[in-house]
């Protein structure tokens, strides 16, 4: 009996150290990306399905909510920036020299490819196109009697419509001192925000007008007049008869609109009705050392299968062509959020962008 018991204790304790020493000879690709709670749940099962069909491989997945880009660049200079990053194409010109270039890849919208790339050079795989339309409050409309937005409407045609939208409770359309919100303004003018262009007369036309709908038409409303309200609340609060805004806005307003909603191309100015066509996606760190796996990881994750996936939720725009935007609920008129990639441009993004961007706070009174 005592021999036996010695036995199996000698059997259990050898099975243990066995389990403690047994090696993890899978390779290690860390990535990095920021994204909402409603994202990440998309990103893990992905990741854990590219585990199962790569078993020699192993994800060391870096979540970043906030400050992601401040949290990358430190990674960066103190040489531990991860094999696989999350950017976007505002941010992509600042790490072209720390990133692999990559062969152009099948199926994208070119836009979404030019976004990504830096002086002719692709250093992204596009997950996404990020634009914005023209969302509107369409009980509102009936209410108030006023025909719903066409896509042929021009500038005037939109003043005119958020002068009738106007009131004593609400206003006609948003307005945000971010250039992602004011851009369209200028580049349907023929203008820009860069330095070379911002003086332009086109350019000083459509901030013009822009600044217009605030201070001179009373349209849109002034700081004091939103509070703490975002435009988001705002446009939810029934306090905006049209609120300007990407793809990004359709699941809180299926999951929280009162009202019903629609949404319409931006307006024509003198160039036609142009937004910018941004892009997210995936690159590769030059100091990764296991460059292989993550491109393997990156051609995962921009299949036609999985940019579906993100797709579906209502949170992009694909930037792949065979993925199609699902019409299982609101807006109505969901393909217009493809349908203007061919008219749109890409941000005029250079290496000191965000220096630009910051002077022009500055000096842009509104």
């Amino acid at each position: 009996m005592k021999n036996s018991f010695k036995f199996w204790l000698c059997l259990l304790i050898c099975v243990f150290l066995c389990g403690c020493t047994a090696k993890d000879d899978r390779t290690v690709v860390q990535f990095a990306s920021w994204g909402s709670k409603s994202e990440i749940d998309i990103i893990k099962p992905i990741l854990k399905e590219f585990e199962t069909k790569n078993p020699d491989i192993k994800i060391d997945f870096m979540h970043i909510p906030q400050n992601y880009f401040q949290k990358i660049h430190l990674l960066f200079a103190s040489n531990t920036a991860p094999d696989v990053i999350f950017i976007n194409n505002l941010y992509l010109p600042v790490y072209v020299n720390v990133l692999e270039e990559l062969p152009v890849k099948d199926g994208f919208y070119p836009q979404a490819l030019e976004a990504l790339s830096y002086e002719g050079r692709l250093y992204a795989v596009p997950r996404d196109i990020s634009n914005l339309v023209i969302f509107y409050n369409k009980d509102m409309f009936d209410e108030k009697g006023i025909p719903y937005p066409t896509s042929d409407w021009t500038f005037e045609d939109f003043l005119k419509t958020a002068q009738k939208l106007t009131d004593e409770n609400t206003f006609g359309i948003s307005f945000e001192e971010d250039p992602l919100f004011f851009l369209p303004y200028l580049m349907s003018e023929g203008g820009g925000i860069l330095p070379d262009e911002i003086d332009k007369p086109e350019s000083q036309k459509g901030l013009k007008f822009y600044a217009d709908l605030r201070k001179k038409y009373h349209v849109a409303p002034l700081k004091s007049q939103s509070a703490s309200a975002t435009m988001a609340q705002m446009f939810l609060q029934k306090r905006l008869g049209m609120y300007l805004s990407g793809r990004w806005m359709v699941p809180k307003l299926r999951e929280e609109a009162q009202f019903d909603w629609d949404i319409v191309p931006f307006p024509k100015g003198d160039k036609g009705s142009i937004v910018q066509t941004d892009a997210s996606g995936w690159a590769v760190s030059k100091s990764s050392k296991h460059k292989k796996e993550a491109m393997a990881l990156i051609d995962y994750l921009s299949s036609e299968e999985s940019i579906e996936k993100f797709t579906q939720s209502g949170l992009i725009v694909p930037a792949r062509k065979d993925v199609l935007i699902a019409d299982n609920d609101k807006p109505k008129n969901y393909k217009i959020f493809t349908e203007i990639i061919s008219t749109s441009k890409p941000t005029p993004v250079t290496r000191d962008y965000r220096e630009i961007i910051d002077n022009l706070h500055k000096t842009l009174q509104w």
